[in-house]
């Protein structure tokens, strides 16, 4: 068993600019006519036609759209595989994994208070993936990391993978790689079970509402129209502040808002959910050798049953869905 230690603006300047470097050709181009094929009568220079400037115009800010609108694959990673790379052989030498968990969501990652083990959806994969890669459980080290320095953490390779309820997004796919997504998720909200919001958008109509920093929940909250943002570093925090009254709801995930609302029975899940998407384990970008690992573990997870006996001891009594819905299959 393991051990524990402690992305408007950008593209309004790009179109911009395109602008104006087609506008400093034409005028170019212009300059270029009126000194070598202009009249030598006195007559008008030679102009280039508006039609053609528009035309070039229309050009340059329809590439700029079709770079800056390309959506990224939230399902695009590398081939499974058995094989040791570079990075996967650095681990084995310094003969420790250290997977960055979470110890504050009940029913994904925290320590059982009774026993003092750690428990949930996240640490049983992550325990399968350090196993598997390390042959050993005990060289798997788990180290607690608050939502907001997950991406830190990796960069600074304080861990070397995260498997703590993390969304792909494409904002992080540009800092960090992932492995392929291992469950689906949505955004949900949560509130007092005294609050007369049936809804989200009732919950988030110019009310206090919390979300952890670096979260998916906080970038939605942030269309709102709220009366204030509460970010803080962790999920279990905005439960605390509804529980004292400073805030009147909480965003996250639909997993984690049913492991709240299994936890603390004056909080409720309300009916609404926003932002689907899937969560994957994070690495360093450059790591494609530890990913393919990763990869090749969490299939063979999801194929022996392990995956969905996770699910039904961890999550199924909270979330009510079939497991089914929650597996993210390969596009």
């Amino acid at each position: 068993m393991g051990t524990i230690t402690d992305r408007g603006r950008g593209r309004a300047t790009a179109l911009r600019a395109a602008r104006t470097a087609a506008a400093l050709a034409l005028l170019a181009s212009g300059a270029l006519a009126l000194g070598a094929g202009g009249p030598r009568d006195g007559g008008a220079p030679a102009q280039v036609p508006l039609a053609a400037q528009q035309e070039q115009q229309d050009q340059q800010e329809q590439a700029g759209r079709s770079e800056q609108a390309e959506p990224c694959d939230l399902y695009k990673s590398v081939p499974p595989s058995t094989e040791d790379g570079a990075a996967v052989k650095a681990i084995k030498a310094r003969r420790s994994l250290v997977v960055g968990i979470d110890l504050n969501s009940y029913r994904w990652g925290s320590r059982n208070p009774n026993t003092g083990q750690l428990e949930g959806f996240d640490i049983d994969l992550a325990r399968a993936i350090g196993t598997a890669i390390m042959g050993d459980p005990d060289k798997v080290v788990f180290k607690a990391v608050p939502t907001a320095d997950r991406i830190k953490y990796i960069k600074e390779g304080r861990v070397d993978i995260i498997v703590r309820t993390m969304s792909i997004t494409c904002e992080r796919l540009a800092e960090i790689g992932f492995s392929r997504p291992y469950f689906t998720t949505s955004q949900r909200v949560l509130v007092p079970r005294t609050s007369p919001a049936k809804t989200l958008d009732e919950a988030l109509n110019g009310t206090t509402a919390c979300a952890a920093t670096g979260s998916s929940a906080l970038e939605e909250l942030k269309t709102r129209p709220l009366k204030q943002l509460v970010p803080v570093e962790n999920n279990l925090d905005c439960l605390v502040l509804m529980q004292l009254g400073k805030v009147d709801a909480t965003m996250t995930d639909d997993g984690l808002a049913a492991g709240q609302a299994a936890q603390d029975q004056t909080v409720k899940v309300l009916d609404g959910d926003v932002r689907p998407g899937v969560m994957g384990v994070g690495m360093l970008k450059d790591s494609t050798d530890l990913a393919a690992r990763v990869n090749q573990v969490i299939n063979d997870y999801y194929a022996r049953g392990a995956w969905r006996g996770a699910y039904d001891s961890w999550l199924k009594p909270y979330l009510l869905d079939d497991a089914d819905r929650h597996w993210p299959t390969p596009r």
